[in-house]
């Protein structure tokens, strides 16, 4: 089935090229011009994939993906942004508002529709998900991991993870104990060629991973940094 992908972005040369090259790699493809009107036309046709830029009119790039993050029927949808703002705390506070990932003008279309179907395979439905297990759950120690649900159970309580949050959890769950390096991780979970992608990518996922599932997020229990090395999942204290 053909993808539908929203692209906001209030420059209509940019707009009008990412809308060109997505329809000649295969997808469908909407574009609205400020943060409000595509959340408005998210709500409306909840596309496939969101790719969006900072700086609009109205509200931000910023505004609108939390917006996005906190409506029940699009909090699913992955979203994407395309902007010139290429400093590192631009790229955090982006990751922070619920992007899955970030990428900076100007860009190649081949990468951008290399991060595109990456982002989309990651977004498979449930149940066509490679990676699934046969059962439903995954338990570590004291973490319950749902693969039907994405819901994950710590002490903290129930925590609903987005698709990246998901699969960065599950491929240190199912691999307890060893450390991942970042450019690991990129490869792993994001399906990155090899020396491509930023590590501040999968920082900021690490952080608000840790916000969901870590009673104390400044000193995890389960998502730990091995100074030097990269990150593991820890079954016990």
């Amino acid at each position: 089935m053909q993808k539908t992908i929203l692209v906001v972005d209030d420059d209509d040369l940019v707009a009008l090229a990412v809308q060109r090259a997505l329809k000649k790699f295969g997808y469908h493809v909407l574009v609205a011009n400020s943060g409000r009107d595509g959340i408005q036309m998210a709500r409306r046709y909840r596309p496939d994939l969101i790719v969006m830029d900072v700086i609009m009119p109205g509200i931000t790039g910023y505004q609108a993906a939390r917006e996005v993050r906190n409506d029940p029927m699009l909090q699913g949808v992955p979203l994407l942004f395309l902007t010139a703002k290429a400093e590192d705390e631009d790229k955090i506070e982006g990751l922070m508002a619920g992007a899955d990932d970030y990428m900076t003008k100007p860009f190649n279309m081949e990468e951008l529709h290399l991060r595109v179907r990456a982002i989309l395979r990651r977004a498979l439905p449930k149940e066509e998900a490679p990676h699934i297990p046969n059962s439903p759950e995954i338990n570590v120690g004291e973490v319950m991991l749902d693969t039907r649900t994405f819901q994950v159970t710590t002490d903290k309580g129930v925590s609903l993870l987005t698709n990246v949050q998901f699969d960065l959890l599950y491929h240190l769950m199912i691999n307890a104990g060893q450390i991942f390096t970042t450019q690991q991780l990129l490869q792993d979970v994001w399906n990155y060629p090899p020396n491509t992608g930023s590590p501040e990518l999968v920082r900021a996922h690490i952080r608000n991973l840790r916000e969901k599932i870590e009673s104390v997020p400044s000193k995890p229990r389960y998502v730990r940094t091995i100074q030097g090395h990269g990150y593991t999942f820890v079954t016990a204290n």
